[in-house]
């Protein structure tokens, strides 16, 4: 028997690096590809639409936008601006989505132009680049949403002498910065939309893994493969943070950090969290668990550290509600956690076969809410195999306080009248 596998939503055809749900207009947006290596697989930048049909998510290629010899390893959403880590420089694209107008004609006699224009609509596609053939396929393509995707700028973001890589970028939440982490060790912070260079700082001795920002832009938190995990107020250090301080069995160097998240507690406006992962620096040939730890986001104290799997973890995702994580492993294996309690709600081993690059959680916007289903959580991952899965926890199922409540006090009255049969003094 075969293993168990997430439904395939899209497989493209070049290695998947990153993905992302813009919250507007619910467009998937997944970008990868074979680099400047002549090995003729492309770089590309793709868009898709997400709908739910018959109760299963399915994906519509509605446009390809190529990236030449650069392949886009690591994204970030700012409105409608995408800011895409591809070798050195941080490139900024903007797109727009709309549905095209089709012109109106003259009828044709005895009905024809009605008949013509049936016959077009049937026709209508899936793919927005279609192109080509008869009248049918240009109508086709006319009717089909349309796409627009332009470059506004670019900035480079990595000064490595060899190999530059931009492996990390983020908006902060207001859209008004732009911060990129390299493989050079230094976290660049632009201003945006001007890209003017607000600040840069040397924040890891080796490259950095990740990068996030706090809602308020007041902390910055970087990681890196120097076994830090730094906390930043502009470009100064404000304090360095360790996980392990009451686990005594936990050596300095037998672990290092890989990602880092900031997120909001549901139901409780004023409070953050932020959340790191950890995982073994060598890897032995019984493998020691990797760990997740949830901190306060203000002051910066652990609060919850708990093992989460031998499988070597390699990114991180938070829901916009920061009810649930989303983890992804070197060996393909997909996990959703609870947040608050960091208790594993949801786990398919080696979904993808190889390693998970990216992950994603439907947005909480309205766009989002037709696709959702009957689903209490949506998420989508990427990996090297080229394919996009969708990852789904049904609802669970729950009562009122008040049934609850009323069973209670048909057992206490059931127990009473027990008592009361078998010890008539009882009462």
């Amino acid at each position: 028997m075969g293993k168990r596998r997430a439904p395939e939503l899209y497989r493209a055809p070049f290695p998947l690096y990153t993905v992302k749900i813009h919250p507007q207009t619910g467009l998937i947006i997944t970008a990868g590809g074979g680099g400047a290596s002549k090995t003729g697989i492309k770089n590309a930048m793709h868009f898709l639409s997400l709908d739910l049909v018959g109760g299963l998510h399915s994906a519509t290629l509605l446009h390809t936008h190529e990236t030449d010899t650069r392949a886009t390893m690591c994204m970030s959403l700012g409105g409608d601006v995408i800011a895409a880590g591809q070798d050195a420089n941080c490139s900024l694209m903007r797109f727009s989505h709309h549905a095209a107008k089709q012109a109106k004609k003259p009828a044709a006699k005895d009905g024809a132009g009605d008949k013509g224009a049936a016959r077009k609509r049937g026709g209508k596609g899936q793919n927005g680049d279609g192109g080509g053939g008869g009248g049918d396929v240009a109508q086709t393509k006319e009717d089909s949403p349309q796409m627009l995707v332009e470059d506004v700028g670019a900035v480079q973001a990595d000064l490595s002498p060899q190999d530059p890589c931009v492996k990390c970028v983020r908006f902060s939440a207001d859209l008004t910065l732009l911060l990129s982490g390299g493989a050079d060790g230094y976290v660049r912070v632009w201003e945006f939309p001007s890209l003017k260079e607000k600040f840069s700082f040397r924040a890891h001795k080796d490259e950095l893994e990740d990068i996030d920002i706090s809602p308020d832009n007041k902390h910055i938190v970087t990681v890196g493969r120097d076994f830090e995990c730094s906390v930043w107020s502009g470009d100064q250090l404000a304090v360095g943070l360790c996980w392990h301080e009451n686990m005594p069995q936990i050596t300095e160097k037998m672990y290092r950090y890989k990602s880092c998240r900031f997120a909001k507690v549901e139901d409780q406006k004023d409070d953050l969290r932020l959340y790191t992962v950890q995982i073994p620096h060598k890897r032995d040939r019984k493998p020691p668990p990797c760990y997740i730890t949830k901190w306060d986001g203000r002051v910066f104290l652990p609060l919850l550290t708990k093992p989460c799997g031998n499988e070597v973890l390699c990114c991180l995702a938070v829901s916009d509600s920061g009810t649930f994580l989303g983890l992804g492993t070197v060996t393909g294996s997909v996990a959703i956690y609870i947040a608050f309690s960091l208790q594993k709600l949801y786990y398919i081993q080696e979904s993808h076969g190889i390693v998970v690059t990216d992950l994603t959680f439907l947005p909480d916007a309205p766009k989002s809410k037709a696709v959702k289903g009957n689903n209490e959580v949506v998420m989508l991952s990427v990996a090297v195999d080229s394919r996009c899965q969708v990852h789904a926890v049904s609802n669970r199922r729950s009562f009122p306080l008040w049934l609850v409540l009323f069973f209670c006090g048909l057992m206490v009255v059931g127990v009473i009248l027990l008592l009361q049969s078998l010890f008539p003094a009882f009462i």
